[in-house]
């Protein structure tokens, strides 16, 4: 049997390399592409454009060219995220902004190794901005490493800016949507000031980079949390579930942020009437 790498196994410093010349390399696609409409219907008003699958395609085929890891993105699937390496990739996070020529979205790359995150990659190319890091290394911005861990700055709610999901009280999921609301508003009650981007990986690297202190998500695909906690994480910054175990790919939600406002946004959702924590299958991460 082929023993699976381990972290130890490979060059981390190496592969971030690479993998931010992979998505340098689709920069002038991605802004070309702005604007795109729906092409392939996904369930609910989730959808993919043309953008989304021609550079997941491209990606995934030099990643996979280059480093000989297996990828797994959003549009194609691939191998499961929770087993050795992998890399996971979201070509368009916040499609329906992009579908729209809003600024707030991004290409997202991660690398996981047994379902956690080690490399991480936001790019938001149509602001110019790139975030980066890997396990034991700076959070990169543009290129430049932050020799102060920005997430050090904000301890509470009070004043705080907080990237929020979007939620209708009515709308289903493993969360219910009236929590969410209920939720937002307890968190608001706090004096935090939320902020509604409609794209997750833009709202966790914004954490990373000191411009949110706290960030909550709901979702449970991994392709959408996994740079953002490597990035956070790099930053000193603290990412679990909205129960506080320690965020992996078979996770369900991210609540990132400092570690004063981690803890604080992890008191208000302990008030929710949340379903029991658990653990997802293969299945319940890559199906919507």
């Amino acid at each position: 049997m082929t023993k699976l790498p381990g972290v130890h196994d490979l060059d981390l410093p190496a592969l971030l390399a690479i993998a931010s010349g992979v998505l340098d390399e689709c920069v002038a696609s991605f802004v070309r592409g702005a604007g795109a409409p729906s092409a392939v219907a996904k369930g609910g008003t989730d959808f993919a454009t043309e953008m989304d699958l021609a550079l997941e395609r491209r990606i995934a085929a030099e990643l996979a060219q280059r480093t000989a890891i297996p990828v797994h993105g959003e549009e194609f699937g691939g191998p499961d995220p929770s087993v050795g390496a992998v890399w996971l990739v979201d070509p368009i996070d916040g499609t329906f902004n992009y579908s729209v020529g809003l600024p707030m979205t991004a290409m997202l790359l991660a690398l996981v190794v047994d379902g956690v995150p080690v490399i991480g990659l936001t790019w938001v190319p149509r602001l110019d901005q790139r975030f980066a890091a890997h396990h034991g290394g700076p959070l990169l911005v543009d290129g430049v490493a932050v020799a102060d861990a920005p997430l050090g700055r904000r301890h509470s709610l009070h004043s705080a800016a907080i990237g929020y999901s979007s939620s209708r009280a009515d709308s289903r999921g493993i969360f219910p949507g009236a929590e969410r609301a209920w939720a937002q508003d307890q968190i608001a009650r706090r004096d935090a000031r939320i902020r509604i981007h409609g794209c997750t990986g833009f709202d966790m690297a914004y954490v990373a980079a000191g411009h949110l202190s706290g960030a909550v998500s709901y979702g449970r695909h991994p392709w959408d949390h996994a740079a953002g906690v490597a990035l956070v994480r790099a930053a000193g910054g603290v990412a679990t579930d909205i129960f506080g175990r320690p965020w992996t790919v078979r996770t369900p939600s991210l609540v990132a942020g400092t570690p004063g406002v981690h803890a604080e946004l992890l008191e208000v959702l302990a008030g929710g009437d949340w379903p029991e924590p658990r653990t997802l299958t293969y299945s319940e991460e890559v199906n919507t």
